[in-house]
């Protein structure tokens, strides 16, 4: 029944390439590029030399790379043909046949838009919106079945939440990764990359909950 539900689905946004083909171009974008505007934001935000967002990036970082793990896991146990495998569709953009579940792209623009979320970032829900559009994106362009997106979105969200409650709730994480930047920024000032001037968090500074977070 939910298989028969996931495969309408499918077809119903899949086919809106062919009723709404004006849009096609912007999905393309959206499925294969749009990802990489959270690479550069969260660059953006490593090279305002602030300590709290930098551990936000390093955090951002951690997330994904637990998610992708478990995706890694899922897609081996789990394994599922692309929806253009096996049934006519409409294809927009080329993808090799391999694993369909979960959706890595909604995995991380989920992660990423979740942790922006979480540390109350300026814009935080255009991000969440540009993820969604990515996942929506992903069914349409014919490379992904809904089910594919939702779980990925739901594995990137909860390893959002859950690599930040664990950093937030006990010391030595917040410490050990504060410690990480801080060698990183002697490295980084023997090179010039960055000013003197910029106020660096001191390794004798609290790093609760309150005093870690990311500013607006």
């Amino acid at each position: 029944m939910l298989i028969n539900v996931d495969f309408a689905l499918f077809h119903w946004i899949n086919e809106l390439a062919d009723h709404l083909a004006f849009l096609n171009g912007t999905m393309r974008f959206l499925a294969q590029y749009a990802p990489y505007l959270f690479g550069v934001a969260l660059l953006i935000y490593w090279f305002t030399f602030k300590m709290p967002h930098r551990m936000m990036v390093l955090e951002a970082v951690i997330t994904v790379c637990i998610g992708f793990i478990i995706s890694w896991g899922l897609g081996h146990l789990f394994f599922r043909d692309r929806p253009f495998v096996g049934h006519s569709v409409i294809q927009l953009i080329h993808h090799d046949p391999n694993a369909s579940f979960p959706s890595n792209h909604a995995l991380g623009a989920f992660a990423l838009a979740a942790i922006l979320w979480l540390h109350h970032q300026k814009y935080r829900v255009l991000w969440v919106i540009l993820a969604v559009l990515i996942a929506i994106s992903r069914v349409w362009t014919g490379v992904h079945y809904p089910s594919d997106i939702l779980a990925g979105a739901l594995i990137g969200a909860g390893c959002a939440v859950g690599v930040h409650k664990f950093i937030r709730s006990r010391e030595f994480p917040g410490i050990f990764m504060q410690a990480a930047i801080i060698l990183y920024e002697k490295w980084e000032q023997k090179l010039g990359l960055k000013p003197r001037s910029q106020t660096r968090t001191k390794m004798t500074e609290s790093t609760s909950s309150v005093q870690i977070k990311s500013r607006r």
